[in-house]
C-alpha cells in the first residue's frame, strides 16, 4: 500500500537520541507512513541499531559520510512515494497526534500545500526548557513570506509537512547549504502556497551541546538564502527588504569572524560587502565598530568602546 506521508530523518549516529525520535515515529496515531532514514556514514553501534528496524514500513539509505544536512536529506526524499513528505530531525521528537492532527487540517483545507506547529524546547535529558521565546506564540496560517522574512515566527523544520507535488515542482533542499537549507525551502515554499498551521506545540525541538555548524557558516549561509531570494524578486515589493537583510546578514558574518579571532576574514567580508550595505551604515558600521574593538591597538579600541557606550546611553 502506498503511504500517505513519507518521513524523511537524516542521521549521522546520535546513538543518545535517535532511538526515542523513531519510537515518536512508532507512536503516532496516524499509521500510514513511511519512515526513509539517510545514514551519513555512522559508526557501528549505529548501523547495527538501525538494521534491527524490522518493521515493513521503514527504510534505510546507507551513505558515505559527506557532513551535509541537506544532500542527506535530498537521498531519502528521492525516495518518498507518500502523498506528503514529513521532516524530522534525529534528535527531535513528535507527539503522538502530530501528524493526525496536520493531515486532518489539510483535507480540510485543499489550498494550503504545507503545514507546521508550533513546537516546544527540551533539553538533552527531554525535559521542558526554561526558554519561552516561541511557546506561547500563535502559529500563523494563510500567506507568510513576508512574515517569514521579518521573523514574526519560525517555522521548526521537524514541524513541517508538504505535499510531494509542491515539493516535486520546486526542488528539494538547496545542496550549496550546510545550514540554513531549511529556511530557503520554507521561503519558496511560501510563495507559492499558502502554509496551513496546527496551534499546538507537537513537535519537541532538542537543544544539547552536540549540534553541529557553526556562527559564521549560520550567517554566510542565512546571506545567501537573501541573495537567492533577491535574484528570484528583482522588481518585486519584497526587493528592499530583501536588500536590507542581506546587509544585515554580511554586517553579522563580519562580527562573527571578527568575534573568532578571524581578522582577514572579517575585514574581507566588511570590504567586500560595501556595495550592498552602504545604504544601510547602521549595520555596517557596527559591524566596523566590533571588527575594529576586537583588532585595532588598545587606545583605539578605549576610544571606541567610548563611543559605543555614549551612543547606547544616547539611543538606549
Amino acid at each position: 500500500m502506498i503511504p500517505v506521508v513519507s518521513i524523511i530523518l537524516p542521521t549521522f549516529n546520535r546513538m543518545q537520541f535517535l532511538p526515542s525520535t523513531i519510537d515518536s515515529v512508532f507512536a503516532q496515531t496516524f499509521a500510514q507512513w513511511e519512515l526513509i532514514i539517510s545514514d551519513d556514514g555512522s559508526d557501528a553501534e549505529t548501523k547495527a541499531y538501525l538494521q534491527s528496524l524490522r518493521d515493513p514500513r521503514v527504510k534505510v539509505i546507507g551513505l558515505s559520510h559527506t557532513g551535509r544536512p541537506s544532500v542527506v536529506s535530498n537521498v531519502a526524499l528521492r525516495g518518498a512515494r507518500g502523498e506528503f513528505v514529513a521532516f524530522l530531525d534525529s534528535d527531535d521528537l513528535w507527539l503522538p497526534g502530530k501528524l493526525e492532527a496536520q493531515i486532518a487540517s489539510l483535507r480540510r483545507h485543499p489550498t494550503r500545500q504545507w503545514s507546521y506547529t508550533r513546537f516546544a524546547l527540551i533539553d538533552e535529558s527531554g525535559k521542558p526548557t526554561a526558554s519561552t521565546r516561541d511557546r506561547d506564540r500563535p502559529a500563523s496560517a494563510g500567506w507568510v513570506q513576508e512574515k517569514l522574512l521579518k521573523a514574526e515566527f519560525v517555522i521548526a523544520q521537524p514541524s513541517v509537512v508538504v505535499s510531494r507535488k509542491l515539493l516535486e515542482h520546486l526542488g528539494p533542499f538547496d545542496e550549496e547549504l550546510i545550514m540554513c537549507y531549511d529556511d530557503e525551502l520554507w521561503f519558496r515554499l511560501a510563495a507559492h502556497s499558502e502554509i496551513d498551521s496546527v496551534d499546538e506545540p507537537l513537535t519537541l525541538i532538542r537543544r544539547h551541546g552536540h549540534h553541529s555548524g557553526s556562527d559564521s557558516q549560520a550567517w554566510r549561509d542565512r546571506r545567501s538564502v537573501f541573495e537567492k531570494l533577491l535574484r528570484a524578486n528583482r522588481g518585486g515589493h519584497l526587493e528592499p527588504m530583501l536588500h536590507k537583510l542581506r546587509a544585515e546578514m554580511s554586517a553579522g558574518l563580519a562580527k562573527s569572524h571578527a568575534r573568532y579571532g578571524k581578522r582577514i576574514d572579517a575585514l574581507s567580508t566588511l570590504f567586500l560587502s560595501v556595495p550592498h550595505s552602504w545604504r544601510y551604515p547602521l549595520s555596517w558600521i557596527s559591524a566596523v565598530l566590533v571588527t575594529a574593538d576586537r583588532f585595532a591597538p588598545q587606545p583605539l579600541r578605549t576610544l571606541l568602546r567610548r563611543y559605543r557606550d555614549s551612543n547606547r546611553v544616547r539611543h538606549p
